[in-house]
């Protein structure tokens, strides 16, 4: 699994994100990307207090990690390209 920032400056490359210095938070994520709501966080991403979402782009799932707290701020973020995943669907 690698980390992927860049792909969150392309996902999120939208004028309703443009902003100068401040906190990306969830409110602005849900308007601007198309995304799925999981259960649960995966792996690294899996803590107390946090919820994910999953968005795919560019043949890769970026699953978004996001504080219940306060302003509900982004605290994480990975992405899972086709080479590096082995699914099963029952």
């Amino acid at each position: 699994m690698r980390l992927r920032i860049a792909a969150l400056g392309v996902l999120l490359a939208s004028p309703a994100i443009a902003q100068e210095a401040g906190t990306f938070t969830y409110e602005m994520f849900e308007t601007a990307v198309l995304h799925v709501n999981l259960a649960e966080c995966p792996g690294q991403l899996a803590g107390e207090g946090r919820f994910c979402r999953m968005s795919m782009h560019n043949d890769a799932f970026h699953v978004f990690a996001f504080s219940e707290a306060g302003e509900q701020p982004l605290v994480g973020m990975w992405s899972w390209y086709e080479d590096e995943m082995d699914m099963v669907f029952n």
